[in-house]
């Protein structure tokens, strides 16, 4: 552990800026009015996203001013989950943005803290539900304090998946085919909005599947917590050689572990992959 700092108190300094951070998001939306921009000409950010990812982003600088940052809307620099030889911090100050704007209430702040390439701490909190999902490596996963569970599903025919689209409409085809794939051989789909809250149900067995291509911000926090609640994590496609598996959001699934693979075969089989 970097500084002779035990990951208990990095997993307390995660949940206490995500707290905060939750704390100023529901502030900002409820209190005043919300401003709203554009990035990349076309992914919705708001004013409190910004605020929030200067807060948290702030608040790792004075505490550990050797470590790196990779966040969404101050630090975006995607290079920063190939450098290994320091700690990384990967922030999502506001995941479900669109949610948050149209006054949804499935919003999370995402903290996750990562040695090596591997994520060994993670905090999801849901402001406006007033959940905490926490995860620590080796340590097991809660929400709010008490131990959660993967749902044990057993078939994808009785499963309940989630999964997002981008904000570009430019190529969708393979994601039509997947969905396509899956609504027939599923349960039913839920459309949450907020990858990092998708990937928490799955851990405490409210989902049984997840799975779409996502930044490290967006699913870091979440996939330790699923780890950490005997959920299984990993891919439908290939990851890159050299880059960490764990922050590494194309073809990302997580599941309860019964279904992991025939769900693999199906976006396998429905990406051309096989």
């Amino acid at each position: 552990m970097s500084d002779t700092v035990s990951l208990q108190t990095i997993t307390d300094f995660a949940e206490q800026l995500a707290r905060e951070a939750g704390e100023l998001i529901r502030r900002e939306r409820d209190e005043n009015t919300l401003r709203t921009d554009y990035k990349a000409q076309s992914e919705l950010v708001t004013h409190a996203d910004v605020m929030a990812d200067k807060f948290i982003t702030g608040a790792i600088r004075e505490r550990f001013p050797d470590h790196r940052i990779l966040s969404e809307e101050t630090m975006p620099d995607l290079s920063q989950a190939e450098q290994l030889d320091t700690p990384l911090w990967i922030v999502d100050p506001i995941d479900g943005t669109v949610n948050y704007a149209y006054g949804h209430p499935q919003v999370a702040v995402s903290i996750a803290y990562a040695e090596q390439g591997r994520v060994r701490a993670g905090i999801v909190h849901a402001p406006f539900s007033d959940e905490t999902f926490r995860g620590t490596e080796g340590e097991g996963a809660t929400l709010n304090g008490k131990a959660i569970r993967h749902s044990d599903a057993q078939a994808p025919r009785d499963a309940l998946f989630a999964t997002g689209f981008p904000y570009t409409k430019d190529h969708l085809e393979p994601l039509v085919a997947r969905l396509d794939a899956m609504i027939r051989q599923c349960r039913d789909l839920r459309r949450i909005g907020s990858a990092a809250l998708d990937i928490c149900w799955v851990a405490c067995g409210r989902l049984d599947i997840y799975y779409e291509n996502v930044s490290p911000w967006d699913f870091a926090a979440g996939r330790l917590i699923a780890l950490e609640a005997g959920a299984t994590a990993g891919h439908f496609g290939s990851v890159p050689e050299g880059y960490p598996a764990d922050l590494y959001g194309r073809d990302i699934l997580i599941s309860a572990p019964a279904i992991w693979a025939p769900v693999r075969e199906i976006l396998r089989k429905a990406s051309g992959y096989d």
